[in-house]
């Protein structure tokens, strides 16, 4: 029977996705044809409908500027996003995305970064918060207006110093089209998409972003429905038709609004089950069983293995069964996590160790400067 055929009467291309990532503790720089490399040994996890990849460090003349990565399907969306930016933000620098013409991509979106700022007067409905707290707000409502209120416009990624590149292709055809070669980040992540309840389309790749929050994702989110509800209570609005975009908003909610450290979040979204919680010591107990009753909605059902990065840092995480797949591997001050061991080797030949963590246990690493 050929590859990919169930029956006579029945046709499915069998595939996953397949997922990447790398950090540099010490904060160095690696060019964009690294993780290009690594992604690429995944092609059979994808078929085309998606890929991307999220970079850090990539922006360092505006790192203390909002990076505004904004996807046009229609360019008529354009002066209305821009009228509304220059109403809502300070822009100190806007410009074309530099693309380049791929053969098998074609109509693709038009994209513009905007490097901004908000005004000095914040609303004052915002005004009891915090400023660090009130700036990235004003940021993520801006965001919200934009991919709801606005047809045609969408915001691929909106934190300081970082940004996102997606679409619909496999990876190294979304790199070719983003000159990704020529950019340098001390942290990157890709994805290679292989859409299952969810339609291919640019806005829909991966990494899914909010600030500087950014999430890849393999596998499927069945509790989407409980989650996207939790999360509107708080004023996120999930716009893009996919499963992965409540992970992200969810540990935006958690981590930077509850202000929950990173561990204690990623026991939120793969709490331990019960019977685990039953065997804990009195201390760990208490926490996880309050842990389990305050955050039941943020609890991710189904199979799933994420890369989520932040400026200061990349984790892994895979579901309480782990049922897909997440490996890692060390080299020096580098840890590569992706979903085959082949994607680490093919960019690291001789780690000093490839390992895999444990399910629903999450692989915490960070920059050792985060000054």
């Amino acid at each position: 029977m050929k590859p990919g055929i169930l029956s006579p009467y029945c046709e499915k291309d069998i595939s996953a996705c397949g997922l990447t990532g790398l950090i540099s503790k010490k904060g160095r720089k690696i060019k964009g044809d690294i993780i290009i490399r690594s992604i690429s040994c995944m092609d059979e996890r994808g078929n085309g409908l998606g890929g991307g990849f999220a970079a850090y460090g990539i922006y360092p003349d505006y790192k203390n500027h909002y990076a505004l990565h904004i996807m046009y399907s229609d360019k008529k969306s354009l002066p209305a996003t821009e009228e509304y930016l220059r109403e809502t933000v300070k822009i100190e620098h806007q410009e074309v995305i530099p693309t380049r013409r791929v053969y098998t991509i074609t109509n693709p979106p038009y994209f513009m970064r905007y490097f901004v700022n908000p005004p000095e007067e914040i609303h004052e409905h915002l005004a009891h918060e915090s400023a660090e707290l009130r700036e990235d707000n004003y940021i993520v409502n801006t965001v919200m207006h934009i991919n709801s209120e606005i047809p045609g416009a969408f915001v691929v990624s909106s934190g300081k110093n970082m940004g996102a590149f997606k679409g619909v292709g496999f990876a190294y055809e979304i790199a070719d089209f983003f000159k990704l070669e020529d950019y340098e980040g001390y942290i990157w992540t890709a994805h290679n998409r292989f859409p299952t309840n969810t339609p291919g389309w640019w806005g829909g790749a991966h990494p899914f972003t909010l600030l500087d929050w950014s999430i890849v994702h393999n596998g499927e989110i069945s509790s989407y429905g409980i989650n996207k509800r939790y999360l509107e209570m708080f004023g996120y609005k999930c716009t893009l038709l996919t499963d992965t975009e409540v992970v992200t908003y969810m540990l935006d909610l958690l981590i930077r609004r509850h202000k929950l450290p990173l561990r204690l979040a990623c026991s939120a979204l793969a709490s331990p089950f019960w019977k685990d919680i039953k065997k804990m010591d009195d201390e760990e107990k208490k926490l996880m069983t309050a842990v389990r009753m305050v955050y039941g909605s943020a609890l991710l059902n189904g199979p799933f293995a994420i890369l989520f990065a932040h400026s200061k840092g990349l984790v892994g995480l895979s579901d309480r069964v782990k049922l897909r797949p997440l490996v890692a591997g060390e080299k020096d001050d580098m840890v590569y996590m992706a979903s085959e061991e082949s994607a680490i080797t093919e960019i690291c030949p001789n780690p000093d160790r490839v390992y895999r963590p444990d399910a629903g246990e999450p692989l915490i690493v960070e920059l050792e400067n985060q000054n």
